[in-house]
């Protein structure tokens, strides 16, 4: 079957040539050019997929560990300053740096700027000054404090402004490369706010590219995670059709065993380190994502339990069911819901919680003491849902991620169903999930299209996939 012929929902973005093949041993060299293309590619796409995204100052941990490094240069520096009479070898070293620091800042329509720091810090003129003793390290300090007035940004002002009231010269300098470096920061951060209109146009055209030289030198972990969701897929829809008809009888579609493949990222065992290759640039979003949705489910399972228990009861108390919901997400975000045996112990300590919130509220109202068996039935019910197979757990996943497919398959862009309780209850924080996860989707499938299209047409049409390879012998 010709490639022009593949269903319509298979990626077709402009071709890309599939690597062939075994990948070559790796040498020192090849690994060192694989984690330059690595860091730069997550460089890119963390611009472009992360919209906050912005390189920050040290840590006050960093910056307090360099400072004890290089503690021994400043007090040299102070030394050499103190003796008698003033020995400026390091101070002039400082002033070079400066000057490149502060002309690394200069945009090219600050010529006259340009021509000002080249003739005050002419650096054989300080020399000079420095050898007949006429050096005025203050009037340069001036000037540079000056400079940095002119070129910060508004949110650095009063850094700027405070250098001027030091007089010491050890920490005056040691003020303005701190300063300079946030400068230098900000401008950074504000090339890439500029950079990223552009970056978007080239985003897809980039990463792909970058990734075919990855996978040149990675193990394809891909098509295994593409074979696996459509097997998955396969098994959902025969057991959708319980009279299949001569339409249903055909392999899934290669749009819904992407999705089915995208969420199985969501549940992705820690443990298995096959993670497919095209998508390891949003594995820690992802991961998140997963982990969000796990409290989601939880928190949504245990509404449901005891609404379930108690719904004629407690649904008229106005407002408890939504603060019961904080309360059981509060909790279960303080705990390490991705262990079981975190979890179990989380579900056993919830239970006791939402049964003290249901007495409390029902003794408010007036109500009577709940039985003892009502009790003990809500709280092991509530300490069972720490079992991945538990039933209610089970059903309440799966309606999540029947929500989770519509947001990928788009129908819910222009209406918002009535979610069934309780997941009405949580509709804000899913919409939020569901959006997020449907950004990083949509991204991946224009990036890497031409890559998950030949593997898809090989796992839904083998037979075709054969005869392409026989017609073309």
């Amino acid at each position: 079957m010709p490639a022009d012929n593949s269903p319509a929902d298979f990626p077709s973005l402009e071709k890309v040539d599939s690597p062939n093949g075994s990948p070559p041993t790796a040498s020192l060299s090849s690994l060192m050019e694989l984690e330059n293309c690595v860091s730069n590619l997550s460089l890119a796409h963390e611009i472009v997929v992360n919209r906050d995204f912005c390189f920050k100052p040290r840590s006050p941990l960093e910056g307090r560990v360099t400072e004890i490094v290089h503690q021994a240069f400043w007090d040299s520096l102070q030394e050499q300053l103190n003796s008698d009479p003033p020995n400026y070898n390091h101070a002039v070293v400082l002033l070079q740096e400066v000057k490149t620091l502060l002309s690394s800042l200069l945009l090219p329509g600050h010529s006259r700027l340009r021509a000002q720091l080249d003739e005050v810090l002419d650096m054989e003129l300080i020399r000079q000054q420095v050898d007949h003793g006429a050096l005025d390290l203050h009037k340069l300090a001036g000037f540079i404090t000056n400079t940095m007035a002119s070129l910060c940004a508004p949110v650095r002002d009063s850094e700027v402004r405070a250098l001027q009231d030091l007089k010491d010269p050890v920490e005056l300098l040691k003020s303005i490369f701190r300063v300079l470096g946030l400068m230098r920061t900000d401008m950074v951060n504000f090339t890439i706010q500029s950079l990223r209109p552009h970056l978007l146009q080239q985003a897809a055209q980039y990463e792909r590219t970058k990734f075919q030289q990855i996978l040149e030198k990675h193990p394809d972990n891909t098509a295994t995670w593409l074979q696996a969701a459509a097997e998955e897929e396969a098994s959902a829809c025969g057991t959708r059709c319980d009279s299949p008809g001569p339409d249903s009888r055909g392999p899934p579609s290669a749009t819904a065993v992407l999705n089915r493949a995208y969420l199985r990222l969501l549940g992705w065992d820690p443990q298995d380190d096959k993670y497919p290759e095209t998508v390891l640039m949003d594995r820690a979003r992802l991961d998140a994502l997963g982990r969000r949705l796990q409290v989601l489910v939880l928190e949504a399972s245990v509404l449901l339990v005891s609404g379930s228990q108690f719904g004629g009861v407690i649904s008229p108390l106005r407002g408890f069911v939504g603060k019961l919901g904080q309360s059981v997400a509060a909790l279960l975000e303080g705990s390490r819901a991705s262990r079981e045996a975190d979890l179990k112990a989380a579900m056993l300590g919830l239970g006791e919680v939402v049964l003290k919130q249901v007495t409390e509220a029902l003794s408010n109202q007036g109500g009577g003491a709940l039985p003892q068996e009502s009790q003990d039935l809500l709280r092991g019910q509530i300490s069972d849902l720490w079992r991945q197979n538990n039933p209610v757990r089970t059903l309440i996943g799966e309606r999540v991620q029947d929500f989770l497919l519509a947001m990928l398959q788009g129908s819910l862009a222009k209406r918002s169903p009535e979610l069934p309780f309780p997941l009405g209850l949580l509709s804000a924080e899913l919409a939020e999930l569901g959006m997020n996860f449907r950004q990083i989707v949509h991204f991946n499938r224009t990036v890497f299209g031409p890559f998950y299209a030949p593997i898809l047409r090989k796992l839904l049409f083998p037979t075709a996939e054969h005869e392409t390879g026989e017609d073309s012998r």
